[in-house]
This record gives C-alpha cells, structure tokens and sequence, in this order.
C-alpha cells in the first residue's frame, strides 16, 4: 500500500504534528499489512485496508467449475488462487491432504478459482490460468488437476521462469494433444472465465492470494485467509460439518 500526497505552490508548510501523525498511521498499517501478507500474496489493487467482506456475493459452484471430490458434497471449499503465489503453493498441498481425508467420505469438495495477481507475477500468472482452462476444455476435469498438481509440484513460484518454457510438458503430463492445446492458448476463448474469477475474487473480500470461502450447503459460512496450516482448515471443516 502507498500513500500518494499531491504537492501544490503554496502549499510547502505542512505541520509538523501532521507530519508525525501521518508517519504513525503508515507506520502502523505497515506492520498490519506485513503480518497479513505472512501467509497471503496481498494484491496490489483494491488497496488493501479497504477490504470489505461479503461472502454472499460469491459466485454458484456449478458444473463449470474444477472440482476436486464429491461434486454434491456438504461442504465445498471454494479457492481463488494464483498459481504463481508462494503460499497457495503451500496451499495446494494443504488441500490435497484435506480430499485424501475427507474425500473418501464424500463429505468435502474443493473448487479451484483463478485470482492471478498481475502485479506481482506479470510474467505468468494469468498465462497459467488460462492454460489450465484450455487443458480442462480438452482433457476434462481430470486433466485439469493432473496439470495444477504438477504445476505447484514441480515449478518455481513469484515468476521466477517462464512458463512457455514448461507448458509443452506440463500438457503432456496432463495427456492433452498440444497442437489442440496452442489453438486454445492463444485464441482468448477463456480471458473472460479468468476475469470473471478475479472480479468475484474480489467481490467477495478478497485482497490476495489464496483467499477461499468455506460453503455449507450452498451457503457460505466462514472464509479462509491465506495459506491457513492442515490443523486450521481441519479444524473450520469440523465445526462446520457438526452443526
């Protein structure tokens, strides 16, 4: 966040009590900010410490969505995810060790949402979003998972490579014909499903990455800031499922 004073003539004696105030202030929300960003990749626009959550603004999980477990389950775990962000690297294990636990019991679902974060991986954040959407219009659900698994597994985070460099394998773990592939990539067909996720993404209070919403029957009932350990998702999912 960055605090912009416009400086006109005639204007150059500022108090120095305003001054020192305003130094406080930022000093302040700084210190928030970094705690927040501990665990979450903070988007550099909307600002911040203007968010405001409203999960009932979240879009209906429907059968276009990337579902990982039982599409009718109780509980589904919506995340809005930047496959470039340290943390829902982190993440994305974290949730894969939650389906292997409560996926057999059909009890919880994971949906997967795009929030790329330009402004912090300009190089390959919406790339790899869609990407993996045109991975899944050709291979279907499954191969959607095989290629963001292996994405987060095998790759470097916070643009650290170039992702044409590596697309040509990820496609082929994902068992998707790459002259079908490269047609999709770069036709545009799917700008519009990514936006669609970023602008609900923050509709509903997101300011980084991961940002996920807790969902018990359709209704949501908890968010989930940032790359929260096993325990902490366990423990909201558990809660959740006994009421």
């Amino acid at each position: 966040m960055s605090t912009q004073i416009n400086y006109t003539k005639g204007n150059y004696a500022i108090p120095v009590a305003i001054v020192i105030a305003g130094a406080l202030i930022a000093g302040s929300l700084f210190l928030a900010l970094s705690k927040s960003s501990s665990q979450t990749n903070t988007a550099g626009s909307p600002d911040a410490a203007e968010a405001q959550v409203n999960l009932e603004k979240i879009n209906k999980v429907t059968n276009k969505d990337h579902i990982k477990g039982n599409p009718d389950a109780k509980l589904k775990i919506v995340e809005y995810s930047d496959f470039e962000c340290p943390f829902c690297q982190r993440f994305h294990g974290v949730m894969n060790k939650i389906i292997q636990e409560y996926g057999p019991k059909g009890e919880v679902a994971w949906v997967y949402r795009h929030f790329p974060l330009e402004q912090l991986h300009p190089r390959n954040a919406r790339k790899a979003a869609i990407a993996s959407e045109c991975v899944a219009k050709l291979g279907g659900n499954d191969a959607f998972w095989k290629f963001t698994d292996e994405y987060f597994r095998t790759t470097p985070s916070n643009d650290q490579w170039n992702i044409d460099d590596e697309l040509e394998r990820l496609v082929a773990f994902a068992g998707v014909d790459k002259k079908a592939f490269d047609s999709c990539y770069t036709s545009g067909e799917f700008d519009k499903d990514v936006q669609e996720d970023f602008t609900n993404a923050v509709e509903t209070g997101g300011r980084g990455t991961p940002w996920s919403i807790v969902l018990l029957d359709g209704k949501p009932v908890a968010p989930i800031n940032g790359a929260q350990p096993y325990e902490a998702v366990k423990s909201i999912i558990d809660s959740a499922l006994s009421k």
